[in-house]
């Protein structure tokens, strides 16, 4: 159990350090909410929850923290679907 909760932690970190992707505040939630779905999808399926719960709160935890991130956070560039 200690094992998956470390895991879970580790993806949430990872989620939340990406969710400042791109020059808008738009953009970070967009990208941050992606991420974070799939971040929340695996950590539910390594956890044995519902990927649909992950994905839901993964989400929305990714859009809060890619819009109250500044874009001088993490910047990796340009937006794919710029």
């Amino acid at each position: 159990m200690k094992n998956v909760i470390s895991r879970s932690f580790v993806l949430l970190a990872v989620g939340l350090a990406l969710a400042g992707c791109g020059y808008s505040r738009g953009d970070r939630a967009a990208s941050g909410g992606l991420l974070g779905a799939g971040v929340g999808t695996a950590a539910a399926v390594v956890t044995g929850g519902n990927p649909l719960t992950g994905a839901l709160l993964g989400g929305a935890v990714g859009a809060v923290g890619g819009a109250v991130t500044d874009h001088n956070d993490i910047n990796l560039g340009r937006p794919v679907w710029r």
